[in-house]
């Protein structure tokens, strides 16, 4: 099943291998067809999944074959330009002597992972000497550790959205959408690689020297944990956006109020006079002729103004 002969010396830039007590990681950044090229060259794996490695739009899942299985799984990584998480794809081929990984250069805990076991004997014994499948959870397991500044980061967000909300100086809006838009953006991801860990931990067993039940069980743990504080996130999420419209609405009914008073005072006062001024047009002569004619328009649109700001006040419209 695996080979590494003297096509090993052709191997593209990309591709780094490591051998220890027998079992052989091999791992490709930012994989391409030249790597497909060379993996049916040095494996046996089957044509579709290695097409499957290298497309972007493929949903997580286990393939398994009777010599080995194929994994793809993805996690999210935050875009600090847009300030929204996008999903990042990553595959592993898993067999009884051997582990590929085919990941994107941003997975940087994998190539920590895997230098930590170049430079050191003690690493790679104890990340190797229990087989592919013991190799894989320590991936997954330093992959979630990896994860959880970018949770840290959400629960920060979300506990400073409060001063936004009740702040007139921001655009909460805004600042609500790009928050809300990140968490569905990682929820949409993590949830479907939840599903898949719980499907592979009983397919990986025979790929390991030892019991992967606890290791498993913790790794679950922190999943669970990362799908449960993306939901709380969620809906507290959504009781900011409530509130945020219940504050957007009061300001906007009480720009309407102030509108409608000054109307109450200056259309009584234009009608008023208006009128005023037409009868002593039509029957002749100025205010300086009749000068109670403006006491009396006073007056008149003195009581007109009272009485809408009364009925207003009763309907406590002001």
């Amino acid at each position: 099943m695996f080979s590494m002969g003297k096509d090993n010396d052709k191997k593209p830039a990309n591709v780094r291998t490591l051998t220890w007590g027998g079992l052989n990681w091999v791992d490709v950044v930012q994989p391409t067809k030249e790597n497909n090229r060379y993996l049916t060259e040095q494996f046996n794996f089957h044509p579709l999944d290695l097409e499957d490695a290298l497309s972007l739009r493929q949903l997580s899942k286990i393939e398994e074959y009777p010599q080995y299985l194929f994994v793809i799984f993805h996690l999210p990584v935050y875009d600090k330009k847009t300030r929204v998480s996008t999903r990042k794809q990553w595959s592993a081929f898993i067999g009884d002597n051997f582990i590929v990984t085919l990941r994107p250069k941003e997975l940087t805990s994998v190539d920590d992972l895997f230098h930590e076991c170049e430079l050191a004997e003690d690493m790679r014994k104890e990340y190797m000497s229990q087989g592919s499948g013991y190799l894989l959870y320590r991936i997954l397991d330093r992959a979630l550790d990896a994860y959880f500044p970018t949770l840290d980061k959400i629960l920060s967000q979300v506990d400073g959205i409060e001063n936004v909300v009740f702040s007139e100086d921001v655009d909460a809006v805004h600042e609500l959408s790009i928050l809300r838009r990140d968490i569905i953006a990682q929820r949409r991801v993590m949830f479907p690689t939840r599903a898949t860990l719980v499907e592979m931990e009983k397919k990986l067993k025979r790929f390991s020297k030892v019991d992967l039940t606890i290791f498993f069980s913790d790794l679950m743990d922190h999943m669970n944990k990362i799908c449960e504080t993306l939901d709380e996130s969620s809906e507290i999420i959504e009781v900011f956006k409530d509130a945020d419209y219940l504050q957007s609405s009061y300001r906007a009914n009480l720009g309407i109020r102030v509108v409608v008073v000054m109307l109450s005072v200056l259309i009584p006062l234009l009608v008023v006079f208006g009128l005023g001024a037409f009868f002593l047009f039509f029957y002749g002569g100025t205010l300086k002729d009749n000068p109670l004619s403006f006491v009396v328009l006073a007056v008149v649109t003195l009581i007109i103004t009272g009485i809408t700001l009364l009925m207003l006040r009763r309907r406590h419209l002001v």
